[in-house]
């Protein structure tokens, strides 16, 4: 099996959706990416499961595109199907209609005004120390090199500039234990819980404007846990919360701002991800922006783009799938989005 990247992109979606790539087992599917891309003029890397390719046309600047080839466990949705204008299947939209599209870029642009690196990756849909893109940093961290980042990361084909940050922490709620027959010698943690969850309640969200961009913060309790057994009274009580922050705040302010909302529960950092600001007043940023005619709307959420940022690259998530229907058993993507993609980027990419 061979795979037409230069054929039509939507087909070539299709063909990616039908080869099952869950994370770490990405390998059949690298090796098809790697066989087509070592068939066009493009110096190419192989790196584990990530294949890495780029042209050296000596031009002034250079584009990044990356996308990962992983995708979250198949919930009875492959092979691909294409129905009612949408192409259906896991990973339609998360993300290989980008990936198809940064490929058939590959294998079709004829003169671009940019240098262009192609950069796909594995295990993006599990924890961070597996991540391809990651591991990239340390191995070829010259690849990364680029006046701007895409990560054809599923918007609907809007551009959606940087990410917020995110953070994890847990609240201790302290309590004393007695029989539950005799409640009353005791303290019930879970119930003392309470006040620390009204807090959470009324919290007032921060929104600010970056770049034209604005960013909704959000403070949330996402699990609570406590309780001995049947006839205890709890003594110990923990609630989980996740703060998703603005990138104008670095890790250290965000975490400080949470034990200030919070006081005087005891909060504990369990993991915490950098966002990235969105880079629209670099130079290659802004000619994309002009290029596809699309306004730039904040990213709600974390992504890779964060790896490029904290590399001091430039990044935005532009890519055609639709970020509401990622992960679910009706995973699809419209299949005009992934030509007008194309589209887009090819003007922007040949100036």
């Amino acid at each position: 099996m061979a795979l037409n990247l230069a054929g039509d992109v939507v087909a070539l979606t299709a063909a990616l959706v039908d080869i099952e790539s869950v994370s770490g087992s990405e390998q059949a599917l690298a090796d098809l990416v790697e066989n087509g891309l070592r068939e066009l003029p493009l110096e190419v890397v192989r790196d584990g499961n990530c294949v890495l390719a780029r042209t050296s046309l000596g031009r002034g600047r250079r584009v990044l595109l990356a996308g990962h080839l992983d995708t979250v466990p198949i919930a009875d949705n492959v092979p691909s199907r294409l129905e009612g204008g949408r192409l259906h299947g896991c990973g339609s939209s998360d993300m290989k209609s980008g990936d198809a599209v940064l490929l058939h870029l590959a294998a079709t642009l004829r003169e671009p005004t940019y240098d262009v690196t192609y950069l796909l990756y594995d295990n993006e849909e599990v924890e961070a120390e597996k991540n391809g893109l990651n591991r990239l940093v340390g191995t070829h961290r010259e690849w990364f090199d680029a006046d701007l980042a895409i990560l054809m990361e599923p918007t609907n084909g809007q551009v959606e500039a940087g990410c917020q940050g995110t953070l994890r922490v847990a609240a201790s709620v302290p309590g004393r234990r007695a029989h539950s027959a005799r409640s009353w010698l005791g303290e019930n943690a879970i119930h003392a819980a309470a006040p620390l969850l009204t807090q959470l309640v009324r919290y007032d969200p921060r929104e600010v404007d970056i770049d034209g961009c604005v960013y909704r913060e959000g403070l949330n309790a996402v699990a609570i846990e406590g309780g001995v057994a049947g006839n205890v009274i709890p003594d110990a009580c923990t609630v989980r919360i996740n703060f998703r922050f603005a990138p104008d705040r670095s890790v250290e302010q965000a975490f400080a701002h949470v034990q200030e909302a919070l006081a005087p529960y005891e909060c504990v950092l369990v993991d915490a991800a950098p966002g990235a600001l969105p880079g629209l007043s670099a130079p290659a940023a802004a000619a994309f922006v002009a290029a596809v005619g699309v306004e730039p709307l904040a990213k709600y959420g974390w992504t890779d783009v964060a790896r490029f940022a904290a590399l001091g690259i430039p990044a935005i998530n532009f890519g055609p799938g639709d970020p509401n229907l990622a992960h679910t058993r009706e995973e699809s993507v419209d299949v005009r989005l992934i030509t007008s993609c194309t589209d887009m980027l090819r003007r922007y990419l040949t100036g």
